[in-house]
């Protein structure tokens, strides 16, 4: 082998291995951010959902958004409104095992913000809807550990609320109509309440 050939794998070997790392360092912290900051969580998770709430209104803004579309908006919108500082007085220092809590809401959350990406590629607006949803449980499970005192409503009790208003408002514009049964909304308000037990026992 010449030296040239030896200079190239010397040059190419180091490229990788300087990829290598990069990928490694995006894996640990996806958000180049200082991960000895104890409120990182705090400072990044509301707007990290502002950016998919809003990729996702783009989405649907030009049609009639359905009921679960809506909730998903409302629901994203009620985790985020009055969106605490580091330094107002209800926030709590966390302690390392709720840090840990904290870190892991926050790499489930870059998750399903991947898979969110990607349904945004496809389309797909009932599974970005979803999946919005789920962001949104990461992120208020993020707000809930700084700010305990601060009252989160489940996504069980905005859908209801959504869905008795989108009722009202597809009988305004079609009374004659028919409109999803009382039955149906039922089990799919228990679906979303079993869902949120789930979660939370997880």
């Amino acid at each position: 082998m010449s030296g040239q050939d030896e200079s190239d794998d010397i040059n190419k070997n180091g490229e990788n291995d300087n990829q290598m790392e990069g990928t490694m360092s995006d894996i640990r912290n996806p958000w180049n951010a200082d991960l000895n900051d104890p409120y990182l969580g705090l400072k990044l998770a509301s707007e990290r959902l502002s950016i998919v709430r809003y990729v996702f209104l783009v989405q649907i803004e030009d049609g009639i958004a359905s009921a679960a579309q809506r909730a998903s908006l409302e629901y994203a919108d009620a985790v985020l409104i009055g969106w605490p500082e580091t330094d107002d007085d209800d926030v709590v220092e966390l302690d390392e095992e709720k840090l840990k809590s904290v870190d892991e809401q926050m790499r489930l959350m870059e998750q399903y913000i991947a898979k969110f990406s990607a349904m945004e590629r496809e389309q797909d607006i009932d599974g970005m809807t979803d999946t919005l949803i789920r962001v949104t449980e990461r992120v208020a499970e993020v707000r809930r550990a700084y700010q305990p005192d601060f009252p989160l409503p489940t996504f069980a009790e905005i859908r209801r609320v959504v869905q008795d208003e989108w009722d009202e408002d597809m009988g305004k514009i079609d009374p004659d109509n028919a409109s999803p049964t009382a039955d149906s909304i039922g089990r799919e308000t228990a679906d979303a309440d079993q869902e949120q037990k789930n979660e939370d026992a997880s």
